[in-house]
């Protein structure tokens, strides 16, 4: 897995690109607790490569929610592939993430 992150003007956005396993789900929780203490409000995590997630990648996004909010920052995925989106939707994340399609439609909804 690979992570790029991307400062624009209005909002910060985390790349994800392969497969998020239990040993890669560290550079997330890595990428995520920058973002975080960069005091970053509106961000966008782009799943639009990301091919694969297993339930330790999915626990660093679910760890994320309290602090995210506690700060303000508001975050939302775009671009999941039908395999991934249906693992957020069956355990449920669907009603606690933000998902988009597009990057279009999530920065409308950012």
């Amino acid at each position: 897995m690979q992570i790029k992150e991307i400062e624009e003007e209005v909002h910060y956005t985390i790349q994800i690109f392969g497969d998020v396993d239990a040993a890669s789900s560290i550079n997330l929780d890595k990428a995520f607790d920058k973002a975080l203490s960069l005091k970053k409000k509106k961000i966008l995590i782009d799943c639009t490569n990301l091919d694969y997630i297993a339930s330790a990648g999915l626990g660093v996004f679910i760890s994320y929610i309290e602090p995210f909010k506690e700060n303000n920052i508001n975050f939302i995925l775009f671009g999941l592939n039908p395999k991934v989106k249906d693992v957020f939707t069956i355990l449920g994340l669907d009603k606690l993430l933000k998902i988009e399609d597009t990057k279009e439609a999530a920065k409308t909804h950012l």
